[in-house]
This record gives structure tokens, C-alpha cells and sequence, in this order.
């Protein structure tokens, strides 16, 4: 019995495992099909492109799945068209949020996002309702342990970062998407392990919200029942 509890306890975390690779393999592929979909399947001229697969590697997902989800987003397959879609609106207590999604019926899926952040408690706005205050930058964590800020200052700043700022324990080097690739470059190269390292959206004002109020907002943007594939929610909050 002790054997057979033991094989049921690795089976039971064997399976919540590949439960969790698989769904952050999902994302990780609609992230890839939205990149070449919007810039073309060549990462060498996609830098978004590049940007997912190089994410899409380092959650060990398959070559053949990565080219697979290239060929989606250029149509190569001929298989089912997805488009680019963009919602924004607001969530509760004022916490704005901008959808990036993949949809096959553009006209059904604004009325399943609408459902949502309603059911969430927020509402569903217009075009450009709240992505005016974000910019899309270049994004790179580092630990506070590994370098000194002014080191670290003088490698990215050559690099072509905008800023950095300390976070607790952690250095925000932020930069134009234009200068994502040397900087993290740079850190590679004065061996400076980054914690993180993304290309997103950054509000220009914040929100502070109370610790329920930030449930309800995570519960929204995880919402189940929508045929659209979301690939990102940016959300304005502390």
C-alpha cells in the first residue's frame, strides 16, 4: 500500500505539472502566433517575433512546436485564421486593463470579453480608452545581490537603457524596445543574471488598490469562458 501511495502521489504531481507546462505552453504559443501573425515569421526582422520564441525556448517547448505556432501566425498551415484583436477598459477600483488577443470571429469575441470584465466587476471601454497612458518598453529584472546599482547603471546605460530603478531587492532597467536586444546583450556580457526579462506595457500613472480589491481584479483577467486566445493582460495597479 505504501508503494502504491507513493507511485499515486508522483503520478497526482507528475500530472498537476504537465497540466501547468501545458497551459504556459499555450500562452507561450499564442504569443509566437500573435508576433509573426502582426511582423512576419522572420525573427531576425521580428523582434517581438524573436522575443516570444526566445521565451517559448526557455520554457523548453519543442523546435517543432515553435515552428508550428510560426506557420499558424503566417498562414502557412492553412488552417484556421486568427486575427490580432485589442480590448481595453477598466476592472474594479479603477485598475485599467488592455487585452491582447488572437480571435478566429472578431464579432463574437468583443461581446465574451464585454461578459467578462463585467462579471469581473468592471466594464469593457473604447478604443484607446486607456492604452494612451501606457508605452510599450523593454523590461529586465535584477537582483539587487548580484550587482552594484552603480555597475549596473554603467553597463546598461551604454547599452541604451533609459533607467534603472531599485525595487526591494531587485534593479527595473527599463529601455526603448529598440534597444531590448543590446542591453540584454550587455547584461549577458558583464555576467549579470536577470531575474526577469520582458517586452510590455508601462503605465505612465498608477492606481493603488486594497488587497481585495486586487482579488477581484486577478480573479477578472483569469476568467475561463472565452474561445478567444488572450495573450496578455496589462493592467494598471501597485
Amino acid at each position: 500500500m505504501a508503494g502504491h501511495s507513493k507511485w499515486a502521489n508522483i503520478k497526482h504531481k507528475k500530472g498537476v505539472n504537465d497540466t501547468r507546462r501545458g497551459k504556459l505552453w499555450s500562452k507561450l504559443a499564442r504569443n509566437v502566433i500573435v508576433a509573426a501573425k502582426t511582423g512576419g515569421g522572420d525573427p531576425s526582422a521580428n523582434l517581438t517575433l524573436r522575443y516570444a520564441i526566445e521565451k517559448a525556448k526557455e520554457a523548453n517547448m519543442p523546435n517543432d512546436t515553435i515552428d508550428k505556432a510560426i506557420k499558424k501566425g503566417t498562414g502557412e498551415l492553412g488552417a484556421e485564421q486568427f486575427l490580432p484583436a485589442s480590448y481595453e477598459g477598466y476592472g474594479p477600483g479603477g485598475v485599467a486593463v488592455i487585452v491582447d488577443a488572437l480571435t478566429d470571429n472578431p464579432a463574437r469575441t468583443a461581446p465574451e470579453i464585454k461578459k467578462i470584465f463585467e462579471r469581473g466587476g468592471g466594464n469593457l471601454g473604447q478604443p484607446n480608452c486607456v492604452s494612451w497612458n501606457f508605452s510599450r518598453k523593454g523590461i529586465f529584472g535584477v537582483s539587487t545581490a548580484d550587482v552594484t546599482e552603480d555597475a549596473l547603471m554603467e553597463i546598461v546605460l551604454k547599452a541604451g537603457a533609459e533607467d534603472v530603478q531599485p525595487d526591494g531587492d531587485v534593479f527595473e532597467v527599463t529601455c526603448e524596445v529598440a534597444a531590448y536586444d543590446s542591453v540584454k546583450r550587455a547584461l549577458e556580457a558583464g555576467k549579470i543574471p536577470t531575474q526577469s526579462s520582458e517586452i510590455t506595457m508601462i503605465p505612465g500613472t498608477r492606481v493603488t488598490v486594497d488587497p481585495e480589491t486586487a482579488q477581484r481584479v486577478l480573479k477578472m483577467i483569469k476568467a475561463p469562458g472565452t474561445t478567444t486566445m488572450c495573450s496578455r493582460f496589462t493592467t494598471i495597479s501597485n
